[in-house]
């Protein structure tokens, strides 16, 4: 479960990305309670509104960052990324705690750091075959999530005490602290143990070559329509928790950050049950957003604020099991030489459809209560579990058809390596 971390490489790198982490989740909750609660009054259709500037750049600026995560050296670019985060964070820490932030401040500074986000998570997902190998990238990204949503146990409780207990200020200037943690990870990383993948792309014109490549590749084109329906509408929790907790339960910021890491205690489990398998598996894949669509509709409706944290450890572990085999099937059946742009593209549509539906589910969470705000989810996620079964029972189909010679395929691709 655990070989990735016998390697230097990824040891130092996963050492300094779950310090990190923890920060990225301290200041998601200090940004979600500040807009939600400080600066307006309780008003999702704004918190919608930001979320969407954080992660619009990721779908507009998907040519040029899978380019550059293509073309340049990804540590070097990672640690141009991770410093510009870094001082953004320190920036807004000083605003905050100074008492002179504004709304339009906040909005601004999700922005940019969306923009910085856009280049800086191609060329991390694509970095991570170069410490592990192509043999151990499931394991890897498996763990990779694990670290992350191990960070959403801690991150989430420390930012809400912090918040309930002096203010969100000081919380946005600890996670820019924690950006030195993956700088200096960054820098202690051997070079000579690198395993770098073939570099693709010279120039502008070797940006059509991703689109190209994933438009060929039909099961890739599956699981980004299921991750942009995930993406898009499912995965608005900062939305989903923070007005359940404000509006429906009258609870205040601890009990957030709390709820928040009990997601988190489904999406670990998730992650490190994905790091079992030395392959991504459909049943995963598919199982994972079709149970995800049970966890949602069973947090919307719950009575009570203890089976609405059940019932978000569920929502979480379910839909990591989907995340987790998405991201490592996409990584290993992709060309090395293409990787980063097919993984921009995915990063692209995964999480560049929030801009559309996080306003959405805030307006509808102003205008009919949380509840059905989180009924959106369940909705949608359907239609990307209908999607998913229909292709998964159809390659099983014409598997079994092909081994007893009544169907004659073409000969197999990258992608045939993966689990049914």
């Amino acid at each position: 479960m655990f070989r990735s971390l016998k390697r230097f490489n990824y040891r130092t790198w996963f050492t300094g990305a779950l310090i990190s982490n923890v920060g990225a989740w301290m200041q998601s909750t200090a940004l979600a309670w500040t807009v939600l609660t400080v600066l307006t009054d309780n008003d999702a259709t704004a918190l919608g509104l930001n979320m969407a500037l954080q992660f619009a750049p990721q779908l507009l600026l998907v040519p040029i960052s899978g380019l550059i995560a293509d073309k340049y050296d990804r540590r070097k670019v990672l640690l141009v990324t991770q410093s510009a985060m870094g001082v953004l964070a320190l920036v807004l820490g000083v605003t905050v705690t100074a008492g002179i932030v504004e709304l339009w401040h906040v909005q601004v500074f999700s922005l940019m750091f969306g923009v910085v986000q856009a280049f800086d998570m191609p060329a991390r997902q694509a970095f991570v075959s170069e410490l592990v190998g192509q043999d151990d990238i499931a394991n890897a990204v498996a763990l990779n999530s694990a670290s992350f949503h191990g960070a959403r146990l801690i991150g989430p409780a420390v930012a809400g005490v912090l918040i309930a207990l002096v203010s969100p200020g000081p919380v946005f200037l600890i996670n820019a602290l924690t950006f030195i943690a993956m700088l200096v990870a960054l820098v202690r990383i051997r070079a000579a143990e690198l395993q770098p993948s073939p570099r693709g792309a010279k120039g502008l014109g070797d940006i059509v070559q991703g689109f190209k490549y994933v438009r060929k590749r039909h099961d890739l084109l599956i699981i980004f329509l299921m991750a942009f329906i995930l993406g898009t509408f499912g995965l608005n929790f900062p939305i989903y928790i923070s007005t359940m907790t404000a509006t429906e339960f009258q609870a205040d910021a601890d009990v957030f950050g709390l709820l928040s890491s009990a997601m988190a205690i489904g999406s670990v489990t998730g992650a490190l049950m994905s790091a079992r398998s030395s392959r991504p598996r459909w049943t995963f894949l598919v199982g994972g957003i079709g149970m995800f669509v049970f966890a949602c509709s069973l947090a919307a409706w719950v009575p009570n604020i203890w089976l609405f944290g059940a019932a978000l450890a569920l929502a979480g572990f379910t839909a990591q099991l989907f995340m987790t085999n998405a991201n490592s099937m996409v990584q290993l059946t992709s060309a090395p030489e293409v990787r980063g742009r097919v993984m921009a593209l995915y990063g692209a549509v995964f999480m560049g459809g929030t801009p559309i539906g996080a306003p959405i589910v805030g307006w509808v969470a102003d205008a009919f209560g949380p509840r059905w705000g989180i009924m959106v989810a369940a909705v949608t996620c359907l239609v990307a579990f209908i999607v998913g079964a229909i292709y998964w029972v159809r390659v099983r189909r014409d598997d079994r058809m092909s081994r007893t010679g009544t169907l004659t395929l073409p000969p197999p691709t990258e992608s045939t390596n993966i689990v049914k």
